[in-house]
């Protein structure tokens, strides 16, 4: 899944190659990824890319300030540029592509979804706050006024495990399954330590590698294309999805905890004292 790092360098992309451009055609081609009918996504016809901006996972190209187009990749989505848009028409339901956008200088971009479970949503909206996974994000976890006192409040009296906690975009907004991984790995954390609980030593060292894990992967990620993001992401995981490779820092064997629909990966040693995790959704540390 496309998480803050990813969606900051596509929206950096955008903004140096549709900001400014016209939009001739939209095309919806899988119809359940428009969640919304009002403003029409006719209306992206003939209007002008102004900005490109990441609100949490969300891409948002804007039109002016009552014109938006917002898109949320969710787990199996991506942005594939063209420089010259393929002529060929979209067969809906014959191909992964759910939305093309095509721009004046023949340009453009489809959304494409891999995989049966369709989750990519596309809204065109008159007020970003409309779309509800926006009206709903807690802060930026990179933005200035996200200090550590900031984030210890938002910790306070949570009876969530860290691990769930950092991925609930209501409360912090960008962090996914994978960068969790890696901020909880950086600090030394098991994912199950429970969020309320942690003492003040704990919170400055979760805050200190939330804020150098993200920032470092979003330079990583800043002026690169679309289709060499996904793999920039995977070279710099430590931990996520690196179950049975060695651990960098301490040489021990990553470890996973598998869900119903994701996995958590983790070194032992560096996180939990070297106790293995039980594979169950609500395991306790093995005795």
């Amino acid at each position: 899944m496309p998480e803050m790092p990813e969606v900051q360098g596509l929206t950096a992309f955008l903004g140096g190659r549709a900001v400014g451009r016209t939009i001739t055609r939209a095309t919806v081609a899988a119809i359940a990824a428009l969640k919304t009918y009002d403003p029409p996504i006719s209306a992206l016809q003939g209007a002008e890319i102004t900005t490109s901006a990441r609100l949490g996972k969300f891409v948002v190209l804007s039109c002016g300030d009552d014109l938006h187009l917002v898109f949320h990749l969710a787990k199996a989505g991506w942005l594939r540029w063209y420089d010259a848009l393929p002529a060929t028409l979209i067969k809906p339901g014959k191909s992964p592509i759910a939305l093309r956008i095509a721009f004046d200088d023949g340009s453009g971009f489809d959304l494409t979804e891999a995989g049966t479970k369709k989750s990519l949503a596309v809204y065109v909206v008159r007020d970003v706050q409309d779309v509800p996974g926006i009206a709903r994000l807690g802060p930026d976890p990179l933005a200035p006024g996200f200090t550590r006192d900031a984030f210890a409040a938002l910790l306070t009296d949570r009876r969530m495990q860290i691990k769930g906690l950092l991925r609930d975009q209501a409360v912090i907004a960008g962090i996914g399954n994978a960068y969790s991984d890696e901020i909880l790995h950086a600090a030394k954390m098991s994912p199950y330590a429970i969020a309320g609980k942690l003492d003040d030593a704990e919170v400055d060292r979760l805050f200190a590698a939330m804020q150098e894990t993200l920032t470092d992967a979003v330079a990583e990620a800043s002026g690169k294309p679309p289709a060499d993001l996904k793999d920039a992401k995977r070279r710099g995981m430590q931990v996520h999805a690196r179950r049975g490779e060695t651990c960098p820092v301490c040489g021990d064997t990553v470890r996973s905890v598998f869900f119903a629909d994701r996995s958590l990966e983790y070194c032992p040693t560096c996180q939990t004292g070297g106790k293995v995790l039980a594979d169950r959704r609500l395991s306790r540390l093995l005795k």
